[in-house]
């Protein structure tokens, strides 16, 4: 296994774990809410971000995909693969809205400091980035998930050790936090579809940049599977511990600084780096779409689209969470549909030719 794969399952990863998922705050609306169905949820989840990480990274390679709009076309066809790109491109840049209102958050709840200077520092921190090549972007994005992966093992570790609550409070509790969907199922296969829209532009770039299809669907798999452990470890930190965590915008972070403020600093780098991931991931597909990376168009353009999200991050994070992540998430239904209709007829394809050989 070459390191490409591994760069390719990091960056996956990376830009789909984000500021929602680092904060905790995605956790606990898609699963936490559930009780213990929520373990259950996260199985659901960790399978399907495999098995479409896989099939959306031989797509793409087989394509040579230079955008996402490549994949949607051969997904959908011409005309509805026309109508998924509008959706999908406003999607991605509502995401990375998201991701400049969770920085607003992260320096107001740890720092004190007002949103807007949490907003202004990481839309500088993205613009600055999307002025880099290619191969430079995928190293960078790739780098904070070795990180955060250490921060959860550790925090999941204190909270399993240190939660003290009787089981069925803990379940009252659950049953108190908001939630995206009525069922716990409905609420695993949203998470996953809307991340899958989420990763699918990147994932779709990264992988189009390589002839080694089996290399870039090993990346997907790994991706996928880490997703899955990381989904289900922090899951089972925020419900041991909801009696402390009720009316946090930044779960995770409140857990970690409670442990240790050390840990606190960590957990806060940590946001930083993977909020900064999705939103370079998100801003990058979007402007991808309108301009040829490394160009200068495509510089005005990161410009452009970074300075207009600045201003509607003010929305507010928790909000742009619950509203922009659900309906991305009806949207990933579709996409899921037409990957496990590509696949399917893949292995019809493959059957056929190995009946007509013998």
């Amino acid at each position: 296994m070459n390191k490409y794969a591994f760069q390719l399952a990091f960056a996956y990863m990376g830009v789909i774990i984000g500021g929602g998922f680092a904060s905790g705050q995605e956790i606990l609306q898609f699963f936490t809410g559930y009780g213990i169905a929520s373990i259950a949820g996260t199985i659901v989840a960790g399978l399907l971000f495999a098995f479409l990480g896989m099939q959306v990274a031989r797509v793409s390679t087989q394509l040579q995909a230079q955008s996402h709009n490549d994949v949607l076309v051969a997904l959908f066809g011409r005309h509805a693969g026309a109508i998924m790109d509008i959706m999908l491109t406003f999607f991605l840049f509502g995401v990375g809205v998201a991701m400049l209102a969770g920085t607003g958050s992260l320096f107001k709840q740890q720092f004190g400091l007002s949103p807007v200077v949490g907003g202004v520092f990481m839309t500088v921190l993205v613009i600055l980035t999307l002025c880099l090549n290619v191969k430079r972007i995928i190293e960078l994005v790739s780098l904070a998930t070795p990180l955060l992966i250490a921060l959860v093992l550790v925090i999941t570790t204190y909270a399993l050790i240190s939660s003290n609550v009787d089981t069925d409070q803990l379940l009252a509790l659950s049953q108190k936090q908001e939630t995206v969907a009525p069922h716990w199922a409905l609420g695993a296969v949203l998470y996953a579809s809307f991340n899958i829209a989420v990763g699918f532009p990147m994932l779709a770039v990264i992988s189009g940049r390589t002839l080694d299809k089996k290399t870039t669907m090993m990346g997907g798999l790994l991706g996928g599977v880490g997703l899955g452990l990381l989904i289900l470890l922090l899951n089972i930190s925020l419900f041991s511990n909801l009696n402390q965590l009720q009316g946090a915008e930044l779960p995770t972070l409140m857990l970690a600084t409670r442990m240790s403020p050390v840990l606190g600093i960590l957990m806060t780098i940590s946001i930083t780096c993977m909020i900064y991931s999705t939103a370079v991931g998100m801003f990058f597909a979007f402007s991808a779409r309108f301009s040829r990376p490394e160009t200068g168009r495509f510089r005005v353009v990161s410009l452009l689209s970074c300075s207009i999200g600045l201003l509607l991050s003010f929305v507010g994070f928790t909000k742009l969470i619950g509203t922009v992540y659900p309906l991305l998430g009806y949207l990933g239904l579709l996409l899921i549909a037409a990957i496990a209709f590509s696949w399917f007829r893949s292995r019809s394809h493959q059957s056929a030719i190995v009946t007509d050989n013998a």
